[in-house]
């Protein structure tokens, strides 16, 4: 197929809130355009939309993946479950594993594996089809060519399982490069289109069965503080839909429910930090989506001045300059391989300028654009 991205951009305000920490337990942060602003890492957003995806049932689970150190454990329970005893269930799958090249140390791999639940059955089967080789039930007569047989059997159930997640969003396996996964998707750090500082929350916990009389007297149980900010993000990503359909073996449908999972997973998840202190259940107040064919766009210079919210309601003034970047933009480069821009919004189109932004179509509702891209990309992809 000919070279077809789909860019997303959003602006998410946020209450007080700590999605995402740093070493310290404060919100991360960076500093763009000489001040500081409030960041949330693309890994843990990535991390967000994997789990928002599978959560909602967006993919089949079958068609989804695991990042884990804990194969092992999982092979020895699908074993277990098949009848086989769980002692030597364990056994065969430690040695499935060593074939693979997987180093295990307290029945955990060294590093993290991301592998797709088909690639997990796969193996499993083969253990249960060699499960005498594996412990070594043969005597020890295999030849080192049957046993490097083996180890190329398993090693080529490690394919990628159609894994929708790790189409997406790549792998790498250390002990395999040949078996990376080349990421569909670029995500950028979000980062707050206003100044930030951060505010510390003091707190006391009271110990219910304290009485005056004790060693601690009537005082609080614990004390601490917490650090919180609040603040308005610019989220932006794109998903190479050529790069999708090459890791997903060519299947344009498959690569149609990735577009879909990935467009829906991006506005509606949400990291979990600190989220039972603060639930930060706020949706995004815009969402843009450009198709286009080349010249992708980051719209992240529209804040290199920090927005004010003194000025007037922040989401609508980060909103605004966000809308006029994209029009100088325009200006200078032109549309040249734009195919679709769209954008929903519960915000006032007046306040925002949208009726001004060149070749960008508002839609009513956000399930209009996301059929609209849909519609936009699935005859590239057929």
């Amino acid at each position: 197929m000919r070279p077809m991205f789909v860019e997303m951009h959003l602006l998410q305000n946020f209450a007080l809130s700590n999605l995402n920490r740093d070493d310290t337990g404060a919100p991360k942060s960076c500093v763009f355009g000489g001040t500081r602003r409030a960041r949330i890492s693309s890994q843990c957003l990535k991390r967000a939309v994997r789990t928002y995806v599978r959560e909602q049932a967006l993919v089949p689970s079958e068609l989804l993946s695991y990042r884990t150190k804990w194969l092992q454990r999982e092979l020895a329970n699908r074993l277990a479950a098949g009848g086989v005893e769980a002692e030597q269930a364990g056994q065969v799958a430690a040695r499935a594993l060593e074939l693979l090249e997987f180093r295990l140390k307290n029945g955990r791999t060294e590093y993290l594996l991301m592998v797709g639940e088909r690639e997990i059955a796969r193996i499993a089967d083969l253990c249960r089809e060699h499960a005498a080789a594996l412990q070594g039930g043969d005597g020890g007569r295999k030849s080192k060519k049957e046993g490097d047989n083996l180890a190329g059997l398993f090693l080529k159930a490690l394919d990628g399982g159609d894994a929708v997640d790790i189409a997406l969003f790549g792998r790498m396996i250390a002990t395999h490069p040949e078996k990376n996964v080349d990421a569909a998707v670029q995500m950028a750090h979000a980062f707050s289109t206003n100044a930030i500082a951060n505010e510390f929350d003091f707190y006391s916990a009271v110990d219910d069965l304290q009485q005056q009389d004790d060693d601690e007297g009537a005082g609080a149980g614990m004390l601490g503080t917490v650090l919180y900010n609040s603040s308005c993000y610019y989220r932006y990503a794109n998903v190479d839909l050529r790069q999708l359909l090459t890791n997903l073996g060519g299947d344009p449908d498959r690569a149609l429910t990735a577009v879909r999972a990935f467009l829906l997973g991006m506005v509606h998840a949400v990291p979990t930090g600190k989220r039972t202190n603060s639930a930060p259940q706020n949706p995004p107040a815009l969402i843009m989506a450009v198709v286009r064919e080349h010249g992708l766009w980051s719209l992240a210079n529209a804040f290199v001045v920090p927005v004010s919210g003194a000025r007037g309601n922040l989401m609508e003034l980060s909103a605004k300059e966000m809308l006029a970047h994209w029009n100088q933009l325009s200006e200078l480069y032109g549309q040249e391989g734009v195919q679709y821009a769209g954008l929903a919004t519960y915000l006032s189109s007046d306040a925002i300028g949208a009726s001004n932004a060149v070749g960008i179509a508002v839609e009513k509702r956000l399930a209009d654009l996301v059929d609209r891209v849909l519609a936009e990309v699935q005859p590239a992809l057929a």
